[in-house]
């Protein structure tokens, strides 16, 4: 191996146990946290996050689903259901618009909810098209462009009664409404050959609105509340006596949600399709988080500029920052090569070598005045590897018993004698078969 001396600037780490040595400080738990608050604390805001909603969704999961014939809890309709069945009327569960062509016969009444809009127009056209009587509730923008075109949304009711006030018996027998619900709203003029507003909050505004079809003059009733027929207010109110008189004047009700088996499909759902809602969102809302946090922390830092220090630095505390990098990778055989390369430049310059002399003139000339084997001053300069703090301190301790030996030995005008002095292998562990560099 042959090695060049470096610069004299770099000044050796001592990790020997005397009293002018370097204690190395290891970081204490409190202040890894300190530096590390900002990123725990984010961390916690996002898993906080995240089983909030995990919980809203497990929660509404758990409730059902929303006005579903089958459902008993409080979002479900199946007290209505069962109601009309009592009274003889045929309620079929559908669950595609194949199922609903399936079931609807000459005289049905098809009540629709498409909470998640998966009906396209023209599968909402033919869905008007195939009964005599379609009750639609909380339709959506794409449903009434469809089913009744001239209609639009009203926004929230702010009337304290809703009372019927129209020409629909139905409506009539209901009296009132509860109050507080979504409200669709009718243009004047609008040329539709029937168009009724009832339980109106405001001049234009209706909670139900009745209007006939154009192509098989079937009379779609649009009822914007989905709250009228769930389980939870169905007693409300005249809610019952409403939601009992639009589905249940003929023998044979379908009652439609569609499900994933409207869609079109081209092969396999995609992961979109089968996310629940509140993914996305919530997806959307952390990559917003991080990447606020990312341009707040990253504003704190500009350019690197590289510029004079206004002072000199110790070189004391290049030593200490140089050994507090080295204890905390556990570079023990970086520590001791540069423990080696001051001690190998030292010893040159003690035994009349210049700095740029080669390693081996430096082993022989050492081996020469200490009267030691070349291959002890090696293993001491070169090839011995620490595997342990403890090696690495009893190495670093060879290295300055040499260079103290080598000293006296220049000072006393020593030459090569035939006293050995004691081997350094006693001091050392047995050497390595090869050396691995780092």
């Amino acid at each position: 191996m042959s090695a060049t001396l470096g610069s004299p600037t770099d000044a050796p780490v001592r990790l020997t146990g005397t009293a002018d040595s370097t204690t190395v400080a290891t970081p204490t738990l409190r202040a890894l946290l300190g530096r590390s608050s900002f990123w725990l604390i984010a961390t916690a805001c996002i898993l906080a996050t995240a089983i909030v909603a995990v919980l809203v969704s497990g929660g509404s999961q758990a409730a059902g689903r929303a006005l579903a014939g089958d459902n008993a809890a409080p979002a479900g309709s199946m007290a209505l259901v069962e109601v009309l069945r009592q009274q003889g009327v045929t309620v079929t569960l559908a669950s595609s618009l194949a199922e609903v062509r399936g079931a609807v016969g000459p005289n049905s009444t098809v009540f629709l909810y498409d909470e998640n809009s998966y009906l396209d127009q023209s599968q909402l056209r033919e869905l008007g098209d195939l009964a005599t009587r379609t009750v639609v509730a909380a339709p959506d923008f794409l449903a009434l462009q469809a089913l009744a075109p001239t209609v639009g949304f009203g926004g929230v009711s702010e009337s304290d009664t809703l009372a019927a006030d129209c020409s629909v018996p139905t409506a009539n027998r209901a009296g009132e409404l509860s109050p507080g619900g979504d409200t669709l709203s009718i243009p004047p003029g609008s040329g539709q050959l029937l168009l009724t507003g009832c339980f109106a909050s405001d001049t234009n505004t209706f909670s139900l609105v009745q209007v006939q079809n154009d192509t098989t003059g079937g009379i779609i009733s649009v009822v914007p509340d989905a709250r009228l027929f769930n389980n939870e207010h169905i007693a409300d109110y005249g809610n019952a006596a409403l939601a009992l008189g639009l589905l249940g004047p003929s023998d044979s009700l379908v009652w439609y949600l569609p499900t994933l088996a409207d869609l079109p499909r081209t092969g396999p759902p995609s992961l979109a399709d089968l996310m629940p809602g509140w993914v996305t969102p919530v997806l959307v809302l952390l990559i917003l988080a991080a990447a606020a946090a990312a341009f707040w922390r990253g504003a704190r830092f500009g350019p690197l500029v590289a510029e004079n220090l206004p002072v000199t630095v110790k070189a004391s505390e290049t030593m200490e920052g140089r050994a507090r990098l080295y204890a905390r990778s556990n570079a023990r055989l970086r520590a001791l090569d540069a423990l080696r390369v001051g001690a190998v430049q030292r010893l040159a310059l003690a035994v009349g070598l210049g700095r740029l002399a080669h390693l081996e003139e430096v082993v022989g000339s050492v081996a020469h005045f200490t009267g030691r084997t070349p291959d002890d001053v090696r293993r001491v300069l070169v090839d011995a590897i620490p595997k342990s703090d403890a090696q690495l301190m009893a190495f670093s301790d060879a290295l300055q018993a040499l260079e103290h030996a080598t000293g006296q030995a220049v000072r006393a005008g020593a030459a090569p004698a035939a006293r050995a002095s004691a081997s350094v292998s006693q001091e050392l562990p047995p050497p390595p078969a090869e050396r691995m560099d780092p």
